[in-house]
């Protein structure tokens, strides 16, 4: 029989379109694939509206194994109980993130042993179970190719720890929907070695962090070869797609700032939307540090500092604006195409809401200049600023989206 919150989350998804497959991920429908990392199970009052008006249809935060098995055998998932119920009235979704140790197996590292394995992959089950039908994607691991797992990287015990969660997920929650693996930057040796061990026969989609100080589109050529893997090595009845899992830009790296962050932004979520990319999860909600020299703090689409009782309750960088006129300009609109405009180096998508036709237009050329397009449009700037309307079929592209409807 449905418990109280499985209801809530079914109702929840009858009021708004789901926009979902048979794999549990979105279409490629604006907003239902665009979201943020977080680092909280228990919002501050305000958080989730807030992060509900930018239009994030998604949370991605960490599932801690140590903190939900405090004890051998006995689970206690009820902060991310607490999390859902806040995130179920504003229709967010979850990705959760089954990750690290837990201080009564291997040594309180990532699990290396028998043992260990099987009690993660128990846990795993136990959690998937849980929240069965609640739309949660589930992750195995976070950056495994790197420092997080300890005491270093080892991809063999990697591949054999997400078998063994695919196959106690697949036992005992088959519907639910199960990623991985979750690695830094798009390390292929890592990616094919997990692919040749059988991966891909249990996770629904490859889920990667495509970190990089070059432009978002750069990431094209990488999706092109991740995808060729993909084909060689994966079932040949079962299409995986690639989700860009967490992926952000520093306004305190070299040659970067607020500004510039804030046009990248919505150019990686739109270069995803084009390249077929269902689901990206921007790093990170807001800056986890105000240290104007750590780049680590400063991935946030708003401001540290918290202001309690205010509405907003976090000051909003010009990224957070970003994404706010992003899935307000595109909302319900699906992505057709890369429209043949101007040169390489120009970008004219196309998006259809019914028999409406969308727009988003920049370039990656160091000068703004001007392309033409069929039609009268109705422009708005990256942040929402209004622009002159476009007539006469000339288009000026800059380094920051625009968003053209068709003229009335």
């Amino acid at each position: 029989m449905p418990t109280a919150r499985n209801l809530l989350w079914l109702f929840a998804a009858v009021l708004t379109p789901s926009f979902v497959n048979a794999a549990g991920l979105p279409d490629s429908t604006v907003p239902g694939g665009l979201g943020v990392n977080i680092h909280f199970t228990d919002p501050k009052p305000g958080e989730i509206q807030m992060l509900a008006a930018a239009g994030f249809t998604w949370v991605r935060m960490d599932f801690g194994w140590n903190s939900t098995e405090p004890e051998k055998g006995k689970f206690d998932f009820s902060a991310y109980d607490r999390l859902l119920a806040s995130l179920d009235p504003h229709h967010i979704r979850a990705l959760f993130i089954l990750d690290y140790s837990n201080t009564h197996y291997d040594k309180d590292l990532s699990p290396n042993s028998d043992e260990g394995r099987a009690a993660f992959a128990r846990w795993a089950a136990a959690a998937a179970v849980h929240f069965k039908g609640r739309g949660v994607i589930w992750e195995m691991y976070n950056e495994p190719n790197i420092f997080f797992w300890r005491p270093k990287p080892n991809v063999d015990d990697y591949a054999k720890l997400a078998l063994a969660v695919g196959k106690a997920i697949r036992e005992a929650a088959p519907e639910e929907t199960y990623v991985g693996p979750a690695v830094s930057t798009m390390d292929f040796k890592f990616l094919e070695t997990c692919f040749k061990a059988g991966l891909l026969e249990y996770w629904s989609a490859v889920s990667v962090h495509p970190y990089r100080q070059s432009p978002p589109e750069t990431v094209a050529a990488d999706y092109a070869k991740l995808r060729e893997l993909i084909s060689q090595y994966g079932p040949k009845d079962k299409k995986i797609p690639i989700l860009s899992g967490e992926w952000g830009f520093s306004s305190a790296w070299e040659k970067f700032d607020a500004a510039k962050q804030g046009k990248y932004l919505p150019r990686q979520w739109l270069t995803n939307l084009s390249n077929g990319v269902p689901i990206s999860i921007w790093y990170d909600w807001h800056d986890d540090g105000s240290d104007p020299k750590e780049a680590e703090h400063h991935f946030g689409t708003v401001h540290f500092q918290e202001h309690a009782g205010r509405d907003p309750l976090y000051d909003p960088k010009p990224a957070y604006a970003a994404a706010k006129t992003l899935t307000s300009q595109l909302a319900g609109c699906h992505f057709v195409e890369r429209m043949h405009v101007g040169g390489a180096d120009d970008y004219v998508l196309k998006f259809q809401k019914g028999d409406e036709i969308r727009l988003a237009a920049w370039t990656t050329s160091a000068t703004p200049h001007d392309v033409e397009v069929e039609g009268d449009f109705a422009a708005v700037g990256h942040t929402g600023e209004p622009l002159p309307d476009k007539h006469g079929a000339v288009l000026h592209l800059t380094d920051a989206p625009a968003y053209l409807r068709s003229a009335k």
